[in-house]
């Protein structure tokens, strides 16, 4: 089965119902076989930020329940992780976030990785697919 990490841009997109971005998610979603989403806790840090900070209950609940849900795989965010994520960050010039995210996404063995951040493809250099959501058909 395919393993998919999605950076936390789409997830925002995905529940949040941001349009054209949100139909595009879901037809990539659609398009898909059978996969395995997989996420890290620092995915669910940035998704609550915005709506704890706003006091949006709403959508903070929504981002709960999906974070909650059994079909999730959480990438651990252990030393080796943070250790790639340095080398990352220091040969690829990413920032600290986007390199753990990229991190997480190898260390888990993951087969793509959907994100809107293109300068990720070439830190990846052939080791995971980089699917970029930005572009629309």
């Amino acid at each position: 089965m395919t393993r998919i990490y999605w950076d936390s841009c789409v997830l925002i997109y995905r529940l949040q119902g941001t349009s054209p971005w949100r139909e595009k998610i879901a037809g990539m979603v659609s398009a898909q076989r059978a996969f395995g989403l997989v996420l890290s806790e620092l995915s669910r840090l940035e998704c609550r930020v915005k709506p704890l900070r706003e006091g949006d209950v709403d959508t903070l609940h929504a981002f709960d329940r999906f974070f909650a849900s059994a079909r999730i795989e959480y990438a651990a965010l252990t030393r080796t992780m943070f250790d790639r994520a340095t080398e990352l960050r220091a040969h690829q010039g990413l920032k600290t976030v986007d390199a753990l995210h990229l991190a997480a996404a190898l260390d888990a063995g993951c087969d793509a990785f959907w994100t809107n951040d293109r300068r990720l493809e070439r830190a990846a250099a052939g080791r995971i697919q980089i699917v970029a959501v930005d572009e629309l058909p």
